[in-house]
């Protein structure tokens, strides 16, 4: 009889952790490109690897950290290498013109638009691809110098009701590396998150460019059937230290590859 409750019990044991299992969504997949063919940031490595604790802390993604852009194709790749089917969203820390092909060109174009997959950014990934104005579309804008260099400036938050960003208070001080932006960014195509209070920086500054003090730090946007999250902090390591940066990555890629919701609208300046 003992040997009977045994057995029943290890059998409901078993059901248990099995339904339990069987309702774990499986990680999704984050491919990081750290590739770099311009200038070399010091925080690509310590930002690659905060995204990837990220990842494994939550146990929502795995994240592949990568160098280059081999696995950006839809091409079938040997010796067990992925490429952009396996992967449900992609982030670059990148600089530069990389070294892609047309194929890859159309195969991470088709990726986010088509398949309705995400794309991150972070930092110089506006300072890539020039010469390829697609990807200026994708990403939302292109870095047009950066002003004040490293700069202790005031962020504003312009929508505390996006995942990422409702943690932030109405207003936080920085110390990092403030872009500005030109063509193709516009308030008419992105929904902008968070961006530098004006009072806070000199802009009398000669290489003040945009005579509208609209200086964008973080927005996004839909590109097709995908979603896009772009956001120029992270030029020092500490910023990537900070946990309210950290849950806005979080936040960032769960909305990125459709776990949350979030209103990608475009919106005029407030």
């Amino acid at each position: 009889m003992k040997n009977w409750i045994l057995l029943a019990s290890l059998l409901m044991t078993l059901g248990v952790c099995g339904s339990a299992q069987a309702q774990t969504p499986p990680r999704k997949k984050l491919l990081f490109i750290g590739e770099v063919k311009g200038f070399e940031h010091d925080s690509v490595s310590h930002a690659m690897a905060t995204i990837e604790k990220l990842g494994q802390q939550s146990g929502l993604w795995d994240t592949y950290l990568r160098t280059d852009s081999e696995l950006l194709t839809k091409r079938k790749l040997e010796g067990n290498a992925k490429n952009l089917d396996y992967f449900d969203a992609v982030m670059f820390y990148t600089t530069g013109e990389l070294d892609l092909n047309d194929e890859q060109k159309a195969a991470l174009l088709s990726f986010v638009k088509e398949d309705g997959k995400g794309f991150l950014g972070t930092h110089s990934a506006t300072d890539t691809f020039y010469k390829w104005l697609e990807y200026g579309d994708l990403i939302g804008g292109y870095f047009n110098e950066h002003p004040w260099m490293q700069v202790h400036c005031e962020i504003n938050v312009e929508d505390r009701t996006f995942p990422a960003t409702k943690h932030f208070p109405a207003h936080f001080p920085i110390f990092d590396e403030i872009y500005q932006f030109k063509d193709p960014y516009s308030r008419e195509k992105v929904r902008v998150l968070m961006s530098v209070d004006p009072a806070s920086v000199d802009l009398k500054n000669p290489r003040v460019h945009r005579t509208d003090q609209d200086f964008a730090v973080t927005w996004v946007h839909q590109y097709g059937k995908g979603r896009v999250f772009y956001s120029s902090l992270g030029h020092r390591e500490e910023v990537w230290d900070r946990p309210d940066i950290q849950q806005m990555w979080t936040e960032a890629v769960k909305w990125a590859m459709g776990m949350t919701q979030g209103d990608a609208t475009p919106r005029p300046k407030k």
